[in-house]
């Protein structure tokens, strides 16, 4: 009997010692202070910290903003050369506030639609199919900048009849196409995140 109790023992000895060394794991399911915890790991890097969703969506909204500033400026841009020479011609000729408006917002949609073409026949477009992109990417964005600085322009007493050498004629016109780009930028902003706007000309730049 002594022998065999002997020999329970050694067993029972030589059992532990294989469960005791397998990975740092503890008898009664513990994880020994030597061993490696791989189910607490964080698949996001060696100090488990996670890049989740949030971070790429701040850095999407991030690049958005970028983007809508860019095409907005790139609108801008031919609006404002559309805008300045209708107004200029206009007051030139003498004609009536509402006949200068119409000038200027149809050279605006001209020198916009011209702008992105220029950019859409340089990255090898047809022309039928950069007037197309042109249409798409600008339409909406010009006619919120004209709503806005045409209506300034009107809204400000005497600022349509003051005449190319006054300061209250150029002041206003800047002011105008000042606040159609900050109202704009978030109108593109909206359209951009929808694969609308500009990012229907951005793509062909890829």
């Amino acid at each position: 009997m002594d022998h065999m109790d002997h020999m329970d023992h050694m067993d029972h000895m030589d059992h532990t010692d294989h469960t005791g060394h397998d990975g740092g794991a503890h008898p009664h399911g513990g994880v020994r202070p030597g061993g490696h915890d791989h189910a607490g790991t964080g698949s996001g890097g060696h100090d488990g910290s996670q890049g989740g969703p949030h971070d790429h969506g701040h850095a999407r909204g991030d690049a958005s903003w970028r983007t809508a500033v860019q095409a907005t400026l790139h609108c801008l841009t031919g609006c404002a050369i559309g805008e300045v020479l209708g107004m200029v011609i206009g007051t030139a000729a003498g004609l009536h506030s509402g006949a200068t408006v119409a000038l200027s917002v149809a050279l605006a949609f001209v020198f916009g639609y011209a702008l992105t073409m220029r950019g859409m026949l340089a990255a090898g477009l047809g022309l039928r199919r950069a007037l197309k992109v042109a249409l798409a990417a600008d339409t909406v964005s010009i006619v919120v900048m004209e709503i806005i600085d045409n209506t300034v322009m009107v809204a400000v007493p005497g600022a349509m009849d003051a005449g190319l050498t006054t300061v209250l004629f150029w002041a206003s016109l800047a002011f105008s196409l000042a606040l159609a780009f900050v109202v704009t930028v978030p109108v593109n902003r909206w359209m951009i995140a929808r694969g609308r706007g500009h990012a229907v000309a951005h793509a062909h730049h890829h």
